[in-house]
C-alpha cells in the first residue's frame, strides 16, 4: 500500500516537472521569437537589427563590465575616481580596525607627479597623538569660529544624499568635533538633529535663504544665524565637478520634504543658475560677503574652482584697497576633479584647474598681498587619505574638507549611481527600501572614527617630518617626482613670493 502511494507521488511530481519544463520552454521560445521580431524591425540599434536577440547581450555585458572591472580585473591602484587602496584605507579607518599593511607598498614611486614626504633624521618625540591648533576664522565677526578639527565634511545637500546619510554624518561630526557643510540644498532638520557644527552654504538658487522672488532674504539669514549650530556661511560660486554650472537635482529625488526645504515644486528637476545673477565682479562679491557677515555676525567666505590666477590677483588688490575687514573670512578652493551627484561630462572631464595647480596659485597670491593670515584656505577635492591632506597643508591649506571620503565612511562602494535613485547603500537614494541598509547609529560611529583617524595620521606624517603640529608642515617637507624620475621639493616647484615670511 505504501509502495503504491510512493509510486503515485513520484508520478505526480514527475508530471509536474515535465509540464513545468514544457511551459517554461514554450514561454522562452515565445519570448525569443518576440525579441527576434522586435529586433529586426526596430531602427534605433544597428547591432540588434543585424544580430537579433544575441545583440542584446552587448548591453548586458556593457553594464556588468563596470562591476567586473572593479572587483575582478582592476589592480589596487588602477581605478578612478578612487582606487581600491584608497577606499580600503577609508573603510578600515571608519571601522577603526588595523590600518597597517605588510610586506611593501603597492604604490609606485616613479610616475611623474607622485608626492613623497621628506622625513627628518630626528622625528618629533611628542608622541603620536597630535592636537592641532584651533585656528580662528572671522576675526572681525561678532561670532568668530575656532574649528577643532583640520579635517571636515564638505558640501553634500539633503536631496543629493538621503535623510539617514545626513543624520549619520551630523551625529558623527558632532562626536568627532568637525563641521558639516549643508551643500546648496539648504539647512534641513536632520542637519540640526545630529548635533554637528554647521557651515550653511548659499548656492546660486539660494535655497533656504531666499524670498518669494528667489532673492537673498535678510530675514532668512537672521533666522539661520540665530541657530547656535550654524557657525559659518559659505557663498558658493562654483564646484569642482561642474565649474560654470549650477546644482542639478533630478526630479525623482525632489520629495515633498525636499520641496518644502528648498521651495521648489515636487517631482521637478532642480536646476540652479550657473552663477549668482547679482554678482558680476570682485567688488560685488566682497559687497555680498560683507552684507551676509553683517546680517549674521558669523564668518562668511566663498567656494570656488580657479580657472586662472587673474581672479585671485584682482580679489587681493580689492581687499587691500578696502581694508582687511572686507576680506572673506575663508576661501574654499575646490579641485577640478571634485565630485558631484550629477554633472555634464564635458565639465566634469575638462573644466577648471586641479588642486595641485590652483592651491599654490591661491596661497602665493594671498602671501604676496599679506592676506594669508587673514583669509583661511580650505582645500577640497579628492582629499580622502592622510597623505593628500598633509600635502594640501604643505601647499598652504589651513583646513581640508571631503565629501566622497565621508561617503566611503558611510559605506559607499563607488557604484557610480549618485545621479539615479538606485544607490545600493542608501546614501544617495530616497528609496526607503534601500535606505534601510544605512543604520544611522553604526554609520555615525564610522564617520567619527574616520575623522579621528585622519587627523591622527596627518599628525603621524607631521612628526615624521620633524614638526610638532600638522599646520607647521611647509613646502620643503614634501617632494614631487618629475618627468626625469627624480624628485624636487614643493618649495622649488612652487616658489613662494619674495615677501613670504
Amino acid at each position: 500500500m505504501e509502495f503504491s502511494r510512493l509510486h503515485e507521488y513520484v508520478r505526480i511530481v514527475t508530471t509536474l516537472l515535465v509540464d513545468g519544463f514544457v511551459i517554461g520552454a514554450t514561454v522562452l521560445v515565445i519570448a525569443i521569437v518576440v525579441m527576434y521580431i522586435v529586433d529586426i524591425t526596430q531602427t534605433s540599434h544597428a547591432i540588434r537589427r543585424n544580430y537579433p536577440v544575441v545583440g542584446r547581450f552587448r548591453y548586458l555585458f556593457e553594464t556588468l563590465g563596470e562591476f567586473f572591472r572593479q572587483y575582478f580585473f582592476a589592480q589596487d591602484r588602477e581605478e578612478l575616481p578612487f582606487n581600491r587602496a584608497e577606499r580600503s584605507w577609508v573603510y578600515r579607518s571608519a571601522k577603526n580596525i588595523d590600518s597597517t599593511v605588510a610586506f611593501g607598498s603597492t604604490r609606485s614611486l616613479s610616475p611623474p607627479g607622485t608626492v613623497i614626504f621628506s622625513n627628518t633624521a630626528f622625528p618629533t618625540l611628542a608622541g603620536d597623538s597630535v592636537k592641532s591648533e584651533a585656528l580662528k576664522i572671522g576675526p572681525y565677526c561678532r561670532e568668530p569660529y575656532r574649528p577643532p578639527s583640520i579635517f571636515n565634511i564638505s558640501a553634500m545637500s539633503y536631496g543629493a544624499i538621503s535623510k539617514p546619510a545626513i543624520l549619520a554624518l551630523s551625529a558623527g561630526a558632532r562626536m568627532a568635533g568637525c563641521w558639516m557643510n549643508t551643500g546648496e540644498g539648504g539647512l534641513s532638520p536632520f542637519h540640526i538633529e545630529g548635533g554637528a557644527d554647521i557651515v550653511m552654504q548659499i548656492g546660486t538658487a539660494k535655497y533656504g535663504v531666499r524670498d518669494d522672488k528667489g532673492n537673498l532674504s535678510d530675514d532668512k539669514l537672521l533666522e539661520l544665524s540665530a541657530i547656535p549650530q550654524v557657525r559659518m556661511f559659505e557663498l558658493k560660486l562654483s564646484q569642482g565637478a561642474k565649474p560654470g554650472k549650477g546644482g542639478m537635482l533630478p526630479g525623482e529625488k525632489v520629495t515633498e520634504e525636499i520641496s518644502a526645504i528648498r521651495g521648489i515644486p515636487v517631482g521637478q528637476d532642480s536646476i540652479s543658475p550657473n552663477r549668482h545673477p547679482e554678482i558680476d565682479s570682485v567688488d560685488d562679491l566682497l559687497d555680498t560677503i560683507g552684507h551676509i557677515r553683517e546680517v549674521t555676525g558669523k564668518p562668511t567666505g566663498f567656494k570656488i574652482v580657479l580657472g586662472d590666477d587673474q581672479f585671485v590677483e584682482e580679489l587681493c588688490l580689492a581687499i587691500n584697497a578696502r581694508g582687511l575687514e572686507s576680506a572673506p573670512d575663508f576661501i574654499t578652493l575646490d579641485s577640478a576633479d571634485g565630485g558631484t551627484g550629477a554633472a555634464p561630462q564635458s565639465l566634469i572631464d575638462y573644466m577648471g584647474l586641479p588642486l595641485r595647480e590652483s592651491l599654490p596659485i591661491l596661497s602665493n597670491s594671498l602671501i604676496k598681498h599679506n592676506l594669508k593670515r587673514r583669509v583661511r584656505v580650505i582645500a577640497s577635492g579628492k582629499l580622502v587619505d592622510p597623505a593628500s591632506v598633509a600635502w594640501a597643508i604643505c601647499l598652504g591649506a589651513d583646513f581640508a574638507v571631503s565629501a566622497r571620503g565621508f561617503m566611503f565612511a558611510l559605506g559607499c562602494i563607488q557604484a557610480l549611481q549618485c545621479n539615479k535613485n538606485t544607490c545600493p547603500t542608501g546614501i544617495t537614494t530616497h528609496n526607503r527600501s534601500l535606505q534601510k541598509g544605512l543604520v544611522v547609529e553604526d554609520k555615525a560611529e564610522r564617520v567619527k572614527n574616520y575623522c579621528h583617524n585622519m587627523n591622527y595620521e596627518v599628525g603621524v606624517i607631521a612628526h615624521s617630518c620633524g614638526v610638532e603640529e600638522p599646520r607647521r608642515l611647509c613646502r620643503h617637507h614634501a617632494r614631487v617626482v618629475t618627468e626625469v624620475g627624480l624628485s624636487i621639493s614643493l618649495e622649488e616647484l612652487h616658489r613662494l613670493p619674495i615677501n613670504a615670511n
